[in-house]
């Protein structure tokens, strides 16, 4: 991808430019905010949401940009007028940790790449109103380049999703006949509203509904860089990188809650009658709020600085007379994060589900919940090689490894929780194998194996005691050990071009198959204990994601077309015995009635993982000036989050059609619109099993919202949304 492809005149952020050009992506969406939603890759996922196992290496000029508390990629940190180019590579361990799934390499642009300067306004549907400018140039051997962008979104759900985005790109740079060398700044201050799934029944009577808020996350970000290309000779060169990445995130959340009234009914208690201050059999907390519905407010912050750097040399020296190119290289990443949470107990307003917070503190360890305040420190080397050989002039081979060895320390600060301490290491060497071959000189052949590791993420390694769970994205309890992720991937196929004249115009094409293996795959996990905010992590033995890619682009006069396809079969190779309070089918404890779980078999699909994926766009240049184009996307079915048996009805396929169009009154001036889901479509993002039963009250039984007895829960998609924006060069 160009930058020309992250234009508003295709897309209106970052994630849907990637969408939409990219095959085999999809997007998913936990938060309900355009800005902050998964990217999925075969079955892998980068997601800003804290607690989501993370598949994906994400990488801004050579620096993995996977926040080192818990992998999250804060899309929205990225200023979408600064990018270059952006790749999509396959499984390689020359990207390191995290890169099972595969890794996303962004480039910047530089006063070298760039020249000029621009300013653009545009907004549409739901408040969106966005600016930015950029400008760069060079003069002798220094350049300059520097980008501004600020937006703001009021969001199309009710009550919760508005977004207020401020972000910038500034990069000096030098350069003479052997070497270049950059500083470049990256900071963001961005508040953003979520929304989470929401019951159906809601959804069928307002589409726009929302269940419980608020929830807020402010993101804020200091990224420095520095970057060094130097040629020694002809054939040796030297890339090298240091960077200071200052990571600051802020989290409300307003929930459902387990405290309820005392069997008395003049205190409060949680879970199995327990205080909600302290040991059990401790002081116990009145019980002054009346009839008063409760919820509480979820707070947590993560502060992290991390630092690091790489240095590698390549070669492109002869070997025994054959081209030949060596890439060798280290990396170190550290990082100090200092997390705290704390849960405020709330009520409820029947009327909006607005949760506000009483000033209370719930502290009850034995019910998983209780003031967190703990510093993780984590150090990331590794030490790779590869080398590509041309056997012949049709015949390339490369073949190399990265050993990647991870130190993650887990430090307790509130004196009272010794089961958060703790020290862990993972260590593995990651081969990789292929080679091309040139069947003619318009199809070539390739294929390829290769091995990659994931070491579990601080806030995972926190989180993974069955018997002490945690408030998902917020809370940590205890570390008993997790094993890495190892993945093992094998692909091959064919691409190819045809034609290359104005009378035939020039088709490109590619079909291939991948088969990934993972061992001692880490999911998340909903409690047997609490409301369905508790979970724990867990290894889940072998999982495979399998399918096919088949891709063209055709280019005919002033006509321009695309077509791909992905196939993803994504299942379970393991027997697994999960819990699953919520789920409809779920089998119930013998010995516990309060105890609900699923039998997980071999060959049963993992749920949120579409298994069907087309997308198919045409543009037509009508005039020298004016464009006209239209995309479809069609995302096949999955199944809900927490129906890991496959038993449930899946959430529904959908297609959506948007439409693009731009003019260039002058050279220098151009206007263009766009309309998203044309057709108005309902449709569901993600599904997941929620507590039915309404919330409890202080003085009463549950009730409010007892009507709501389905227990799936959607993520709606957004309803029909047209943009108009001008755009000026200077």
């Amino acid at each position: 991808m160009t930058t020309q492809d992250f234009s508003h005149n295709y897309s209106t952020n970052f994630l849907d430019a990637v969408n939409r050009k990219l095959p085999g992506v999809t997007l998913g969406d936990q938060t309900g905010n355009p800005f902050q939603r998964n990217l999925d890759y075969r079955g892998f996922t980068a997601s800003p949401v804290q607690g989501t196992p993370q598949g994906i290496a994400v990488y801004q000029n050579g620096v993995r940009i996977n926040e080192s508390w818990g992998d999250v990629v804060n899309w929205d940190f990225i200023p979408e007028k600064a990018i270059d180019s952006v790749a999509l590579f396959p499984n390689n361990p020359v990207f390191g940790l995290n890169a099972i799934g595969g890794a996303l390499s962004i480039q910047m642009k530089n006063g070298f790449t760039y020249q000029g300067s621009e300013a653009e306004l545009f907004g549409g549907s739901y408040g969106r109103v966005q600016g930015s400018v950029q400008a760069g140039g060079q003069r002798d051997n220094i350049s300059a380049y520097a980008a501004f962008e600020s937006a703001y979104d009021r969001g199309w759900r009710d009550y919760a999703n508005s977004s207020h985005i401020n972000r910038m790109y500034v990069d000096v740079g030098a350069r003479n006949d052997d070497t270049e060398f950059h500083v470049n700044f990256t900071g963001a201050s961005n508040l953003l509203g979520n929304v989470a799934a929401t019951p159906v029944q809601m959804l069928n009577q307002r589409w726009s509904s929302v269940y419980t808020w608020p929830q807020t996350t402010l993101l804020q970000l200091a990224f420095v860089n520095a970057t060094l290309n130097h040629n020694f000779s002809d054939t040796w060169s030297f890339q090298g990188n240091a960077y200071f990445r200052g990571f600051r995130q802020t989290h409300v959340d307003g929930n459902g809650t387990d405290v309820h009234a005392c069997d008395g009914g003049d205190s409060l208690c949680i879970g199995d009658d327990l205080p909600i201050f302290g040991p059990a059999g401790g002081p116990s907390v009145p019980n002054t709020l009346g009839n008063a519905f409760l919820g509480e407010v979820d707070r947590n912050r993560a502060a992290t600085n991390s630092f690091g750097g790489t240095a590698q040399l390549t070669n492109s020296d002869k070997l025994f007379g054959h081209d030949n190119h060596v890439v060798m290289g280290v990396s170190v990443d550290h990082g100090n994060t200092k997390f705290t949470a704390t849960s405020e107990l709330g009520t409820i307003d029947p009327n909006n589900l607005f949760v506000t917070g009483t000033g209370i503190f719930i502290n009850q360890p034995d019910a998983g919940l209780a003031p967190v305040d703990l510093r993780a420190t984590n150090t990331y080397t590794g030490v790779y090689l590869t080398d590509t050989f041309d056997v012949t002039n049709r015949f390339s081979v490369t073949a190399g490894g990265r050993f990647n060895y991870a130190q993650i320390d887990l430090q307790d600060q509130t004196g009272t929780n010794d089961q958060l301490n703790s020290s862990n290491r993972f260590q593995r060497l990651n081969p990789v194998i292929g080679g091309t071959y040139k069947i003619t000189p318009n199809l070539t052949f390739y294929a390829g194996y290769s091995e990659a590791n994931r070491a579990p993420t601080p806030l995972e390694l926190g989180c993974s005691d069955p018997a002490r769970p945690c408030v998902i994205d917020s809370f940590l309890v205890s570390d008993p050990p997790l094993k890495q992720v190892v993945s093992h991937t094998i692909e091959a196929g064919f691409r190819g071009t045809w034609g290359n004249d104005a009378r035939t115009g020039m088709l490109s094409w590619g079909v291939g198959a991948f088969h990934t293996l993972s061992d001692d795959d880490i999911i998340r996990v909903q409690s047997p204990i609490g409301t369905g905010n508790f979970g724990y992590f867990q290894n889940a033995g072998q999982t495979l994601r399998q399918g096919i890619e088949a891709k063209l682009d055709y280019r005919v006069n002033r006509w321009n077309a695309y077509a791909n396809y992905t196939f993803i079969d994504a299942t379970y190779r393991s027997a697994n015995t999960l819990p699953a309070p919520d789920n409809p089918n779920a089998l119930t404890d013998p010995n516990n009635d309060d105890v609900r779980f699923i039998n997980v078999k071999p060959g049963d699909h993992i749920p949120g993982i579409p298994a069907h994926r087309f997308k198919a766009g045409v543009e037509y240049l009508a005039t020298d000036a004016w464009k006209v184009g239209a995309d479809i996307n069609v995302v096949g079915s999955q199944w809900l989050i927490g129906d890991d048996t496959n038993q449930s009805q899946k959430v529904p396929a959908y297609a959506v059609v948007n439409l693009h169009t731009s003019y260039r009154i002058t050279p220098n001036i151009e206007v263009f619109g766009l309309i998203n889901n044309v057709f108005n479509q309902h449709y569901y993002l993600g599904g997941a099993f929620y507590e039915t039963g309404g919330f409890a009250s202080a003085g009463a039984a549950p009730n409010l919202m007892a009507q709501l007895t389905d227990p799936r829960t959607f993520v709606p998609g957004m309803p029909l949304a047209a943009y108009a924006g001008i755009r000026a060069k200077f």
